[in-house]
């Protein structure tokens, strides 16, 4: 059989962050391969999949020489002569020989690459690119770009508690559209800053790391440069936010540190909702903590008729906790982030549970990423609708940026993005 899998290989190899990660390359029978890379995040939700890290001094702990020496000694004697043709099967063996509940054991880190892999090297054994593989005959759509201006919270040194600012250019009828308005707003962001003599590098995910004396001033400012760089702020470019809730949110009580101050949960959630009345925000993300529950259902219904509420760390790509909160009436999107769940397969769960539930989804990279692109044709084959990558520098976020490029010259449906009225802010 020329898809079974032969051969498991693991690397170390470095993320954005320079950072030690683990790559994993999966030959066929047949002489096909593909491999893939483990990203990292910084902002995490303690439901996900945890990486195995070395531990000790050297690479300040960081070290993945421990996941590479079970991907040689436990996963690839596992994964030789399964049909990598067969996802599922693929998965529940890692899933099987991890044996826990958050993947601590062989680590969240070794079991993504290795999926993703055998994804990979499935599409390159029966000669397609991986998005159409993962269609299984469906078009395939590039997704409405979501894509980071200024960064804080754990990705800025908490410069300002707000995690990400970011612009959707809901306007846009193509990607690459999409992303030339994006080019111009960040451009614009940048010339503000410099010029107030507030612009102090970039951060994580490469969006400016800036001097904000306030939450709400990285929001003014962001709406001046929506206009600055020519565009009617909600009408072509709208704001989106990830507040990461749970970074400096515990028990119902929120602690502000840029503005010194703390928030019970009512008032969170009024500062939230008056922003929204203030400023062309589209989507929020994590606005209350994930030990919040009574919070994010209580704000969902508040602000999500026409606001895009999502779950990232209250969620964290897990079908049994979207379908969960949907039960409570708490968010109406999911983030969808792989080495969150741990394998494709349990991804592509939560994706379906979030359909079920009549929720949105958007795929997401982490704060620690590497040219691994294969997020992008998740988004693409899965008929995901957004995708958030980080910003618009940096070449391990371009690398996305651009792979959507190729894809729309490939796609039977070009580079048109979703219909408006399928996002939750165009519903009628």
């Amino acid at each position: 059989m020329k898809t079974a899998i032969q051969s498991v290989t693991a690397r170390r190899v470095w993320d954005s962050r320079g950072r030690p990660t683990v790559e994993v390359e999966i030959a066929l029978a047949g002489g096909a391969r593909g491999r893939a890379i483990a990203p990292a995040g910084a902002s995490t939700g303690s439901g996900e999949a945890v990486d195995l890290r070395d531990g000790g001094a050297p690479q300040g702990g960081m070290d993945v020489t421990k996941a590479l020496a079970g991907i040689a000694a436990e996963i690839a004697p596992a994964l030789a002569g399964l049909d990598a043709t067969d996802q599922s099967a693929v998965d529940r063996a890692l899933i099987d020989l991890d044996g826990t509940p958050n993947k601590g054991r062989l680590g969240g880190n070794a079991l993504i690459a290795s999926s993703m892999a055998a994804a990979h090297a499935a599409a390159a054994g029966v000669g397609l690119p991986l998005w159409r593989y993962l269609a299984g005959g469906a078009p395939g759509r590039v997704p409405l770009p979501e894509i980071q201006i200024f960064g804080g919270g754990a990705h800025a040194g908490r410069r300002i508690d707000i995690q990400d600012l970011m612009v959707i250019a809901v306007g846009a009828g193509d990607f690459a559209t999409a992303l030339d308005w994006t080019a111009e707003v960040y451009r614009a962001a940048g010339k503000l800053l410099a010029e107030q003599g507030k612009l102090a590098g970039v951060a994580d995910e490469g969006g400016f790391w800036p001097v904000f004396s306030s939450n709400e001033e990285a929001l003014s400012t962001l709406v001046r440069a929506i206009e600055q760089a020519g565009f009617r702020p909600g009408e072509h470019v709208a704001v989106s936010l990830d507040i990461a809730a749970s970074e400096f949110g515990e028990n119902g009580r929120y602690r502000l540190d840029r503005e010194n101050r703390t928030l019970s949960r009512d008032e969170m959630i009024d500062m939230l909702l008056g922003w929204t009345k203030r400023y062309p925000i589209v989507s929020i993300e994590d606005p209350l903590a994930e030990d919040d529950e009574a919070g994010l259902v209580a704000f969902t219904k508040a602000a999500g008729e026409k606001i895009q509420i999502i779950g990232d760390d209250f969620l964290v790509t897990n079908a049994a906790r979207v379908r969960h909160a949907a039960s409570v009436g708490a968010c109406n999107a999911v983030l969808i982030k792989p080495n969150q769940a741990g394998t494709l397969t349990e991804t592509r769960a939560a994706l379906e549970a979030a359909r079920e539930a009549g929720y949105s989804a958007v795929v997401s990279a982490r704060s620690g990423e590497t040219e691994d692109v294969t997020i992008v044709h998740l988004a693409v084959g899965w008929g995901v609708p957004q995708l958030r990558v980080g910003s618009f520098t940096r070449s391990e976020r371009m690398a996305k940026w651009n792979e959507g490029l190729r894809l729309s010259e490939a796609l039977p449906t070009g580079g048109a993005l979703p219909p408006r009225s399928s996002l939750p802010w165009g519903r009628p």
